[in-house]
């Protein structure tokens, strides 16, 4: 199934049935999806909190498995390299313009992390600005994310990157702007091995803006994607292959080409696939209204909780 070239406006509506739909729009400031699974995601809830401003404090401050709240203050210049998140950790700037430039975040064997409420952008390849590998449980909410579209498509690597049978992950209410490659689930199609099974995540409120591909692309995994708006997506959008299930639901496209694809080795979507319900409640908004909910309450400086 291939949805060709939309140069001017597609509202899906409604591409499945299995949402819980009511009237009221879908809560921003709670953990839902696939993160809720597995025992849970809380980060450092109940853990000590350090306040960061200076690249080595934030290196320093995100490790170990002692539950831990790292708050950033200002935006701190990386160094091209990652910074490693150890276990029960959340990451969360202060105010509107806190986070990391040219440098990014990874959690590698870890569980039960968040990052919040953070400025993110152009980390050089081949460090994303968050990769999750081999790793459980993790939040991604709230977040602006941010690269640019001038220079050559391999310059940046991924904003948000999923590999090596990473799982219950939930991505909500993000910004991801002016990027080519966004989000890769699935790190290659020879891993199927490890990530069968695995890599399940929901994307949920999230504002995908001038982005060339990958919102996301999906590989082996599962992933439930409701109430985005893609805004201006250049090559192509959701991006379902190697016998990934994928379900779509009450998403608005603005000027996207190949809104969903599913020709690459076997990629499942709706209702050519068999994922027709998630295992956890959820609140899909209307189609018609995602695109001003998403610009009123996607982003940083929208939730001041941890």
């Amino acid at each position: 199934m291939l949805f060709t070239r939309l140069s001017t406006f597609l509202l899906l509506a409604v591409f499945a049935t299995a949402a819980t739909v009511d009237r009221r729009a879908a809560p921003i400031d709670q953990l839902v999806g696939f993160a809720t699974q597995n025992g849970g995601t809380t980060g450092g809830a109940g853990g000590a909190t350090t306040t960061v401003t200076t690249l080595a404090a934030l290196r320093a401050a995100v490790t170990g498995a002692t539950a831990k709240i790292v708050e950033i203050n200002g935006i701190i210049t990386g160094d091209g390299e990652t910074i490693d998140v150890g276990n029960h950790t959340t990451v969360v700037g202060i105010g509107s313009n806190s986070g990391v430039t040219g440098g990014g975040f990874r959690v590698k064997k870890g569980t039960n992390v968040i990052f919040r409420n953070l400025q993110l952008s152009k980390s050089p390849a081949p460090t994303d600005l968050i990769e999750l590998q081999t790793s459980t449980n993790i939040w991604v909410d709230h977040n602006t994310f941010t690269s640019d579209l001038t220079h050559d498509k391999d310059f940046y690597d991924g904003q948000l990157d999923m590999n090596h049978g990473t799982d219950f992950v939930t991505v909500s209410w993000n910004v991801f702007q002016q990027h080519f490659k966004c989000s890769l689930v699935g790190g290659s199609d020879n891993t199927g091995d490890e990530d069968s099974g695995h890599l399940r995540v929901t994307y949920h409120h999230n504002h995908f803006l001038e982005i060339n591909s990958r919102t996301p692309s999906l590989r082996f995994g599962t992933a439930h994607i409701y109430s985005n708006h893609f805004d201006n997506v250049l090559e192509s959008g959701v991006d379902s292959r190697d016998g990934a299930q994928t379900l779509i639901e009450s998403n608005q496209f603005t000027n996207t080409v190949d809104p969903i694809e599913t020709t690459l080795n076997g990629g499942l979507c709706v209702a050519t696939g068999t994922l027709t319900t998630v295992p956890y409640a959820y609140t899909t908004d209307a189609a018609s209204s995602v695109a001003s909910i998403v610009a009123a309450s996607a982003g940083v400086g929208k939730v001041t909780g941890l």
